[in-house]
């Protein structure tokens, strides 16, 4: 075992999170600052292509850890491919791209679960640091933050007639997807900058690389936190067959996304006592609810042939956000892409093209745990997805909304035959199968280490893991319900806010 190294931060997962953070707490030249990744510092050029098609050949490559959940009942016993990011970066440096807060009520939703002070109203002011917008609203975006925002290309004729399509289906405009009114059809935003794709490493963690308070550490696999009692001292990890051990003076942060923190505190003996015993773990802290309330975004789509030829290159996607009845909060998604998609992933028709609806709060509950003490084995993930009936329902919803908008006049020299689901596939309990049949992850995994005051919180709302001092999670995994939107933009807000929590724990506030 090498000697240990000290500093005055650990962060574990130079993902989206752990790129804010250790970027963040670095900027104090008087702290010293470590951050461990298991991935490498970069991957292939295709991992920086604007192109979001092309982060599907990324998945099983060095750069995605390609886990993959259990057989999922309620979808007809699929196995989902559960890509994360191992790299610099994390998924931020394999995903599609997107540039989504979601809607208000999302963040509010959580206050009202226990999460005091995660409101949106609290949330804004990080939300809006971590960005840097051109010609928008500065009440509601950033303006000289790290991660910069881009529109992207110019919409193509069916671009258009998609977006126009959602107007004559009854959907207002929105100026801005991610300003004062989210609900409704917008134009989407990227984070691509210079026809590259701009990951978290990009826009926070490779400008501050030079500062000598800062030390990265790429392939270091952490195998377990140190406890010394009920205080967190540091982490142990693997790096060229080496055991190393790493010590935190103040704290360490946790930042290895919705998988990788509720797997290290399990390893650590954090957790529930009942399934630490049964894998052989040495119980530090009975935490009843690390891996529980794990939960994701499900999409399926309706799919049709084209009756011309479909426009070739850039593309710029607009997005429906909405409601799937009256008295709810935005809860539908539907988006588009100029392919005709088969089930699950398997492939594309460029010549037609697809509107994708999405249940974006959803009620189905699952939960991870190890399959055994062993560090390196990738944990059970079962998202339990659509066994909650109220979500297969408003699924079915989503899938009469979708069809209402492809049936607009807007689309009609475009729109040729229905491919998916097809002519046949009309009364209830056919879509209903339908959806249970071709519904696949949205890649955005949440929830795990649940913000909260209740027995079943895993960190408080100063992200303090509860039972253990000098400990913190920040990433995705601290979500009480996921975003009404892809998860990038709101976890790169959770980390802004987790900085100023740990560097000044009394008032976790920013400024506009």
């Amino acid at each position: 075992m090498v000697a240990t190294k000290s500093f005055d931060y650990v962060v574990v997962g130079a993902g989206t999170a752990g790129c804010v953070l250790a970027t963040r707490l670095s900027e104090n030249p008087g702290v010293s600052v470590a951050l461990l990744e298991a991935g490498g510092e970069s991957g292939p050029e295709s991992m920086h292509s604007p192109n979001a098609m092309e982060a599907f050949g990324l998945w099983g490559s060095p750069v995605d850890w390609a886990y993959a959940t259990t057989p999922q009942a309620g979808t007809g016993g699929t196995v989902h491919a559960w890509p994360r990011g191992k790299v610099l970066g994390g998924s931020s440096s394999i995903n599609g791209m997107v540039h989504r807060r979601g809607h208000r009520s999302s963040f509010d939703a959580w206050e009202a679960q226990g999460a005091t002070g995660w409101s949106y109203d609290t949330l804004l002011p990080f939300l809006k640091r971590s960005e840097s917008t051109q010609s928008r609203d500065p009440r509601f975006r950033g303006t000289d933050g790290p991660m910069r925002i881009e529109a992207g290309s110019d919409p193509t004729p069916l671009d258009e007639a998609m977006y126009q399509a959602a107007l004559e289906s009854g959907h207002a405009a929105s100026a801005d997807g991610n300003g004062e009114q989210d609900e409704g059809v917008a134009w989407g935003e990227t984070n691509v900058v210079a026809d590259r794709r701009q990951s978290a490493a990009d826009a926070y963690l490779r400008p501050a690389l030079a500062r000598p308070n800062l030390t990265v550490i790429t392939h270091a696999h952490v195998r377990r936190l140190l406890l010394d009692g009920t205080r967190c001292r540091g982490a142990e990890y693997v790096a060229d067959g080496t055991v190393h051990t790493v010590a935190a003076d103040r704290e360490v942060i946790l930042s290895a996304g919705a998988v990788g923190s509720p797997q290290l505190l399990l390893l650590s003996g954090i957790g529930p006592a009942a399934h630490l015993q049964d894998v052989g773990i040495p119980v530090r802290a009975d935490l009843p609810g690390v891996g529980e309330n794990l939960h994701d975004h499900l999409l399926s789509w309706v799919s049709y042939r084209a009756k011309q030829p479909v426009p070739a290159g850039p593309s710029r996607q607009a997005y429906v956000l909405a409601r799937s009845a009256e008295g709810v909060d935005p809860d539908v998604q539907l988006s588009f892409t100029r392919a005709a998609l088969e089930p699950l992933w398997a492939g594309a028709d460029p010549d037609g093209f697809s509107v994708l609806f999405s249940v974006v709060t959803p009620a189905s509950r699952g939960s991870l745990r190890l399959r055994s003490a062993d560090p390196t084995a990738h944990p059970l993930i079962d998202p339990a997805y659509l066994t909650d009936d109220a979500d297969v329902d408003r699924m079915v919803t989503a899938l009469s909304m979708a069809r209402r908008l492809a049936a607009a006049d807007a689309l009609a020299q475009w729109r040729g035959a229905e491919l998916l689901p097809g002519s046949d596939v009309l009364d209830e309990d056919a879509c209903r199968a339908y959806v249970r049949a071709t519904a696949a992850t949205y890649f955005h995994p949440v929830g795990t280490c649940r913000i909260g005051v209740d027995a079943l919180a895993v960190v408080d709302p100063q992200l303090r893991v509860r039972g253990i001092e000098a400990l913190r999670v920040a990433d995705a995994s601290v979500m009480p319900s996921v975003v009404s939107a892809n998860t990038n933009a709101a976890v790169l807000g959770i980390a802004e806010r987790a900085t100023q929590l740990v560097e000044e724990p009394a008032f976790g506030t920013a400024s506009d």
